[in-house]
């Protein structure tokens, strides 16, 4: 046996049968022997496609522990216990469990992405072995094994047709191409997309018409179900744009601590302090440097958002996806299933004279000529086209529990037939079907002959030039008239045009006969084209006007054929007003590389609004593109094909009822009602959330620069320590994260939307809002100071309530400082923050554990926290309203960012 490798297995469909049967050393009329099978079965393995590895519950902990300010803390942890200082290191270490305990259990059922591929072979099929036909488990199934192929059943291999019978497939799966495709034994050229393969058919796709004998030619992974397999599990996603924020700003907050503790420790040496205490001292300070809140905030914030997503019908698969949303700015999506609904529909008859237009409604279709409604049963053309579309047919409708089954565009003509009367059964009653010519793929027509009044109907549809090119005769107005050359042309024209508006067509002739054996393709009556299209979405346009207003560009990327898709595209809204469509064609892409295309290739790519038949590897290859020049990329899908783009991409969007298995376990997030419009819905909760966390991190940070400079100036102007490190941890674990995770709840502002996406390369912590938190932090540090040093010199509180008197202007100015972080502009008493009831429940928490620790006995030791008295109380309430006042002034004056 000669074994075919990959590149031959690329090319059977360009070779005959003969060949390919010779190559495989099998007789198609006998098939495999037993000693054969079990050679190549040893030889190529079960026909199924590889696991992927499932991500292990040890390996989703670890992910957990990934980010540079986790590590911060658990260094600041050991030294703690370094130091003997257990009550700080158990604080910090439970910091740590919460954090990895939330983001693990959020992100356990994001880790399985690729078993649903084996299901496709978990089913049986009929082979040819030794001259007796037999049914057999799919997985058994070796290269060379002749398979007989009915409709109904799902292909279980690779397979070069060797014999078809009105063969057709749906291989949307594959393609994205919505109609089936008709199958032929004859060789194509080489270099053919899969679309155009009309001589194989592949292991995951449907026969939905027809029958047929193939050869195996590929199995398991040596499929395109295999090679799109192996896409998906090396397509590595990047890190999401706010994992890579967060990393930025913990190695700046690594470099910012490490630069603080080192100088004032060496200031403190220098000023006469002992090496120990100094040491604690920089504890205190990477303490008070790193916000503890900010990754369990963070998380917390981004689960409030999955949650606020599903109750809107997406269900997000991973933390991280939720913010990337936000920041998407290009939305390549696939169409059929996601723009379009998948199924096909007539949408005109082309009759002489007159354009048929059909409205449906509720199970019923209404016919309009020139916007006038018609009866189809007064008119004579129409009548026909619908007793043609009725006879040659050979789809069901289904009754009860029987579901419909046939070729789409057969089941589109039988419902419009049924709804205007001329059901198939009723016809049948009158029209006996006497015998059937199968769709021929030289003749691109079938034909069926029916028994009336003494004599036979010939019913005939296929391809619109091979039909007119049949036609001696047209059916007008007033009866047949002579088709003369110049009708034929005009017809063809008519035929272009309807294509152009992204329509599928099929012309319907007929003839009367005395005898049943006539000649089926001769001397023929045209009757008039039937236009088919896939619906637009009704949900469609205005989720892509809306993504425009949000400065979003959606691209398609489809397997139909170019002007088809330039339709849709049209009809869906795309493009750039005031420049005509962009269309490129997969075949123009051939070779195309992600990261060498530079220059005028490169920037015509980007500027593309379709991109026609185009296959897996094209659509990885694209987003792989768009995201090396900057873009944040969101892939929409729900077939095989997209899953390998789905899964490079930034934020993957599978469609939860039309998506296969494959594309729902392969993207970021899935759309359950399968609406376009909850794209966008999710996108603004996205963006709501990023601006959310920019609030939190702002008003953290401005808490902890205060701790900072609290304690270096107190250490570097001879002041006793104000705050001890256990004091500094309960701020920040406890006062601070409340009213952070309330401002990460926030409803957010309506016309998010309304503004472009942000630049994906700008950081959580830009120059602006460092100002912010240094102007802010200052305000609360010179409050915090003041009343210590008032405390001590004015009071004559000793040290320990003299730093109590600290510790509560500090947190009380910290509670009061989340009125700070509110958006420029604004109102002051009547803003984002104020009419967040999140907040409200946050401070009058907090205040209560303030008060827990200065007056519930075993938490006021462990903190040294001893009463400061009324006056200590009545000074450091007072001094906390300074930082309010001052925030309160500076956000008014300051512009928006």
């Amino acid at each position: 046996m000669a074994v075919m490798n990959d590149e031959n297995q690329n090319a059977v469909y360009a070779q005959s049968v003969i060949s390919v049967a010779k190559a495989l050393d099998v007789d198609p009329e006998r098939g495999l022997d037993a000693r054969a099978v079990a050679l190549r079965h040893d030889r190529h393995g079960p026909n199924q496609l590889r696991a992927h590895a499932r991500q292990s519950p040890f390996l989703i902990l670890a992910h957990q522990a990934e980010g540079v300010i986790v590590w911060l803390l658990a260094f600041a942890a050991g030294l703690s216990f370094y130091f003997r200082d257990v009550a700080e290191g158990i604080a910090i270490v439970v910091v740590l469990l919460i954090n990895a305990a939330i983001g693990f259990f959020t992100e356990l059922r994001a880790a399985r992405s690729m078993e649903a591929l084996l299901d496709i072979a978990s089913v049986s099929t009929r082979v040819r072995r030794d001259g007796q036909d037999l049914r057999i488990d799919a997985q058994d199934l070796v290269p060379g094994d002749i398979v007989l192929l009915e409709a109904g059943e799902v292909v279980t291999a690779d397979l070069r047709l060797a014999e078809a019978s009105r063969l057709e497939c749906d291989e949307s799966v594959l393609t994205g191409e919505s109609a089936p495709v008709a199958k032929q034994t004859d060789p194509v050229p080489p270099g053919a997309v899969i679309g155009d393969r009309a001589s194989m058919v592949y292991k995951g796709t449907a026969i939905t018409q027809g029958s047929g004998v193939g050869i195996v030619t590929g199995t398991g992974m040596a499929t395109e179900l295999g090679r799109i397999s192996h896409l998906v599990q090396t397509a590595h996603a990047a890190s999401s744009p706010l994992e890579k924020r967060l990393d930025r700003l913990g190695h700046r907050l690594v470099w910012l601590t490490l630069a603080l503790a080192t100088l004032v420790i060496g200031a403190g040496i220098l000023r006469g302090h002992d090496m120990f205490t100094m040491v604690q001292t920089g504890v205190a300070l990477a303490v008070a440097a790193v916000p503890e809140g900010l990754p369990v905030v963070a998380t917390l914030s981004l689960a409030r958002g999955m949650w606020r997503m599903a109750a809107r019908n997406a269900i997000i698969s991973s933390l991280s996806s939720v913010e990337t949303l936000g920041a998407t700015t290009v939305i390549l999506t696939d169409k059929t299933g996601t723009l379009t609904e998948n199924r096909m529909t007539v949408a005109r008859y082309l009759v002489a004279a007159a354009d048929v237009d059909l409205t449906h409604q509720e199970g019923a279709v209404q016919f309009e000529i020139d916007g006038q409604r018609t009866d189809p049963m007064q008119d004579a053309r129409l009548s026909q086209m619908l007793r043609i579309g009725a006879l040659c047919n050979s789809a069901t409708l289904g009754h009860g529990r029987a579901a419909p089954s046939g070729d789409p565009m057969e089941l589109a003509l039988l419902r419009v037939a049924q709804r205007t009367g001329l059901g198939c059964d009723h016809m049948l009653q009158k029209c006996t079907k006497v015998t059937e010519h199968a769709f021929a793929q030289d003749a691109k027509m079938m034909a069926s002959v029916h028994r009336i009044d003494g004599g036979y109907q010939f019913a005939v549809k296929g391809a619109p030039e091979a039909v007119i090119d049949a036609c001696t005769h047209v059916l007008g107005p007033d009866g047949p008239q002579e088709l003369d050359p110049a009708a034929r042309a005009r017809w063809l024209d008519r035929a272009a045009d309807a294509a152009a508006d992204g329509l599928r067509l099929l012309a319907m002739a007929m003839k009367p006969s005395d005898r049943e054996d006539a000649a089926p393709y001769e001397g023929l009556t045209l009757v008039g084209l039937v236009c088919f299209h896939d619906p637009l979405r009704e949900d469609v346009a205005a989720a892509i006007a809306a993504a425009r207003t949000a400065g979003v560009r959606v691209v398609m990327m489809t397997g139909d054929h170019a002007k088809t898709a330039a339709a849709i595209a049209k009809q869906a809204g795309l493009g750039t007003k005031g420049r005509p469509l962009a269309v490129i064609e997969g075949q123009e892409l051939t070779g195309f590389d992600p990261d060498t295309t530079d220059g005028a290739l490169r920037d015509r790519i980007l500027a593309a609004d379709v991109f026609a038949r185009v296959d897996p590897v094209i659509k990885l290859k694209l987003a792989t593109l768009y995201q090396a020049n900057g873009h944040i990329v969101a892939m929409t899908g729900d077939g095989v094909n997209d899953a390998p783009a789905l899964k490079k991409a930034d934020i993957g969007i599978a469609m939860g009822q039309r998506g296969t298995e494959v594309a729902r376990e392969a993207a970021h997030m899935v759309l359950r009602d399968d609406a376009f419009g909850t794209i966008i819905a999710a996108m603004h909760q996205g963006r709501v959330i990023f601006d959310n966390i920019r609030k939190f991190v702002v008003y953290l940070m401005s808490c902890n620069v205060s701790e900072v400079l609290i304690v270096g100036l107190a250490v570097g102007t001879g002041l006793p320590m104000p705050l001890l490190p256990l004091q500094i941890l309960f701020l920040n674990l406890v006062t601070d994260v409340f009213p952070a995770f309330a401002l990460g709840l926030g409803a957010g502002d309506d016309t998010v939307m309304h503004h472009p996406p942000r630049n994906p390369a700008e950081d959580i912590v830009d120059r602006s809002r460092w100002t912010d938190i240094g102007v802010l932090g200052g305000a609360i540090t010179l409050a915090t100071l003041s009343a210590f040093w008032l405390a001590l010199h004015w009071l004559k509180l000793d040290v320990g309530r003299s730093v109590t008197v600290a510790f509560l202007t500090l947190a009380l100015a910290q509670l009061w400082n989340v009125f700070n972080v509110r958006v420029p502009g604004g109102r002051v008493f009547v803003n984002d923050v104020t009419r967040n009831p999140w907040i409200w429940g946050a401070i009058t928490l907090c205040i209560g554990l303030i008060a827990a620790a200065l007056w519930v006995p075993g938490l006021s030791s462990v903190l040294q926290l001893p009463d400061p008295g009324g006056a200590g109380l009545l000074l450091a309430t007072s001094a906390s309203f300074i930082p309010l006042v001052m925030g309160q002034i500076y956000v008014s004056l300051r512009p928006a960012h």
